[in-house]
């Protein structure tokens, strides 16, 4: 028998509980992860050193359901550019909780389009610092504390207990 594209293989899909992180490409990582903190109030949890030099960092939401992991750009293969890119979507808690966050936003001086209705739901788009698009629609090691990984030539040599890094506020 052919699977067609719209078809899904039930064991394979029920192995996946969701997804673990998104990664995105910046140019400043200090400012990234204090928008990423300030606006989806997100922890900083983990970051990456690589030949000295700490090169990306991950951030999980208070409750360990997601992860955003940045990476500077000009250490990515291709040094991607994903202006206006809306790479992932979230799904907020209500269509309420949408408007909290665009007005979240408002305080924070954080550009942001308006919410649009459309036969889909209702949708907002918040641009990064780098101006990837945020979407908006309605872990395996513990995330309570920090680690710091040191890889040198893609491969784990040391982890460590506090950043590195120092990042604004």
């Amino acid at each position: 028998m052919t699977q067609t594209h719209t078809e899904t293989h039930p064991s394979t899909a029920a192995l996946i509980a969701g997804f673990a992180q998104v990664k995105l490409p910046v140019t400043d990582l200090a400012r990234s992860i204090a928008w990423y903190r300030d606006v989806l109030g997100l922890r900083h949890w983990t970051e990456f050193s690589e030949e000295g030099q700490v090169r990306g960092a991950g951030l999980i939401d208070p409750d360990g359901r997601f992860n955003i992991a940045l990476r500077l750009r000009e250490h990515c293969a291709g040094t991607p550019d994903l202006t206006g890119f809306d790479v992932v979507a979230f799904t907020p808690a209500s269509r309420a909780a949408m408007d909290d966050l665009a007005a979240h936003c408002d305080r924070l001086g954080v550009a942001h389009g308006p919410c649009v209705e459309g036969p889909e739901g209702a949708r907002l788009d918040i641009p990064d610092p780098d101006g990837t698009v945020l979407r908006f629609y309605h872990f395996t090691a513990p995330t309570d504390g920090f680690t710091g990984v040191v890889l040198d030539d893609g491969v784990t040599t040391a982890t460590y207990p506090a950043t590195r890094l120092t990042v604004v506020g």
